[in-house]
């Protein structure tokens, strides 16, 4: 039952958040930290433990929810989604802390919505029910509305209303997808149900199958986002809280590129290489438009927004390069994107709260009154141009390698993109930390607390150790990239099974090096 205990820690602990912030808003803060913790080490334990099976899949749950309609309560994991769930609750550990003093009112309902967020989050990278799928999907929207519109800043509601209705217009394609491609497989096989490994290899024909694909896609490539669809993002980076700026980039964007591996690519094979040369080039559009965008903004907040799209960029290209390394560098990008990128967020919030304003032409000459700042800054700033020896260059690389096989035109144009980024990366140190300050008494500005060094300092230590020693990672991930590329991602042989009455029936015997639950 550990891939409920999970989610159910989250979902309680964000109940008992919510209740306890009547009592005392310090309650909130370590509930929060304390629930995350338990799933950080869980997820840290499985990750330790070595992996005997023949197949990707590590554990699985399966619990008979509505069976009259093919509805389970289905939960999965293996190496890819294992990486997804760590960065969650490590990152999540991380939002907290950077809130701690800067959320001072519905401090208990900031803390429930935050822990929901990340329950929908989790839900998303295990479950195998298309239903419960979208269920989760739909858990992640609403209490990140509630984090933008509440504690977000001056043009809170807009960025809020704008995220929603971007959000929720594609999730109900999505929804459209789903329902006909149950009734597609009822139809082929008399078999009506919402399991992801029954629906595997679903006959049909070529423009259904296109038609309900695009309306997966449409969902993944908003929350990734995918210009033309990335209008959304820059609002809501901007106008959010600091914790929610970080669990945006660094884990909401992520479920739109989880959901183009674990969806997209087995589901509709033919079709996604049919899409992949305009899928490829918008991909490189994003890479080059969100780079020259961040160059040219003034907002901290929104140039790194527009950096998102930069990288995310990437993603697309990896993805349907369609081999096996490019998919090894989207899956490393979701990483440390997730961490150089939410590490940058942090430090606009910090800087907010000093000067009380994110104009970069409002800054300047910052690296001698806060020198421990600057630096980690600029480890950051190199993260995100693709420094050798740090983890964002080992994705980049990756990707670029993956996809020259599948379309040099679109790699070189690609390659040129990470020029840019070296421009907004540096435009950052040389506008903020460099130069002459346009800030009176600059010089009286606090350097980094010891709470706010302790928050980045993981960070820093993450990042390096992906850019020095990245093969775990990339040994997890591997085997489950595999078998999406050579469509043999077949159902782990099932455990113990629930049915309606709740009464345990016990497989016989096991097959050797398969974990039951």
């Amino acid at each position: 039952m550990i891939l409920m205990i999970l989610i159910l820690v989250l979902l309680f602990g964000g109940i008992a958040a919510g209740f306890s912030g009547r009592m005392n808003t310090m309650l909130p803060r370590w509930i929060s930290v304390g629930a995350i913790a338990i799933n950080l080490f869980i997820s840290l334990w499985m990750a330790a433990q070595p992996n005997t099976n023949s197949s990707p899949w590590l554990l699985q749950l399966k619990l008979n929810w509505i069976p009259s309609f093919g509805i389970s309560f289905h939960l999965a994991l293996d190496g890819i989604s294992l990486l997804m769930i760590i960065l969650t609750f490590f990152l999540g550990i991380i939002a907290v802390a950077i809130s701690w003093n800067e959320i001072h009112f519905r401090v208990g309902f900031f803390h429930f919505n935050l822990l929901w967020v990340l329950a929908g989050i989790t839900g998303v990278f295990l479950t195998m029910d298309l239903f419960l799928f979208y269920f989760f999907w739909e858990v992640m929207l609403i209490p990140m509305y509630f984090l933008i519109g509440i504690w977000g800043h001056e043009n809170r509601q807009y960025a809020a209303y704008k995220f929603f209705i971007f959000t929720q217009a594609s999730g109900l394609l999505m929804l459209m997808s789903i329902i006909a491609l149950y009734f597609v497989h009822g139809q082929a096989t008399d078999q009506y149900t919402f399991n992801y490994f029954d629906l595997l290899g679903t006959s049909m024909n070529k423009q259904t199958a296109q038609w309900i694909m695009l309306g997966f896609l449409a969902a993944f490539v908003v929350k990734l986002p995918v210009i033309p669809f990335h209008t959304w993002l820059p609002d809501a980076h901007t106008e959010a809280p600091t914790a929610g700026s970080l669990i945006l980039a660094g884990l909401l964007l992520k479920t739109g590129a989880y959901g183009l591996i674990r969806f997209i690519l087995p589901l509709f094979p033919e079709q996604s290489a049919a899409i992949a040369p305009v899928a490829m080039a918008l991909g490189v559009t994003g890479i080059v438009y969100g780079a020259v965008q961040a160059y040219g903004q003034t907002d901290l907040k929104r140039l790194i927004a527009y950096s998102s799209v930069s990288h995310m960029g990437f993603v697309m290209l990896g993805v349907f390069a369609l081999t096996e390394i490019a998919l090894q560098g989207v899956v490393m990008q979701m990483i440390t994107h997730g961490i150089s990128t939410g590490a940058l967020f942090i430090i606009a919030g910090l800087l907010y709260e000093r000067i009380r304003t994110r104009d970069v032409t409002q800054m300047g000459g910052f690296w001698k009154s806060i020198p421990v700042a600057s630096v980690i800054t600029l480890i950051f700033a190199m993260a995100s141009l693709g420094l050798p020896g740090l983890g964002n260059f080992v994705a980049e690389f990756l990707t670029l390698i993956g996809s020259w096989s599948a379309n040099k035109t679109m790699t070189l144009i690609a390659t040129i993109g990470i020029v840019f980024a070296t421009a907004y990366s540096l435009r950052i140190m040389q506008k903020v930390f460099l130069g002459k300050s346009r800030l009176e008494h600059h010089q009286s500005l606090a350097d980094l607390t010891a709470r706010e060094r302790l928050i980045l300092l993981p960070l820093v230590i993450v990042i390096i150790l992906l850019g020095v020693h990245p093969q775990p990672a990339i040994d997890l991930a591997k085997d489950g990239l595999q078998k999406t590329l050579n469509r043999e991602f077949q159902a782990p042989k099932e455990p113990k099974i629930i049915n309606p009455n709740y009464q345990t029936l016990t497989v016989p015997a096991t097959e050797k090096g398969v974990h039951h639950e």
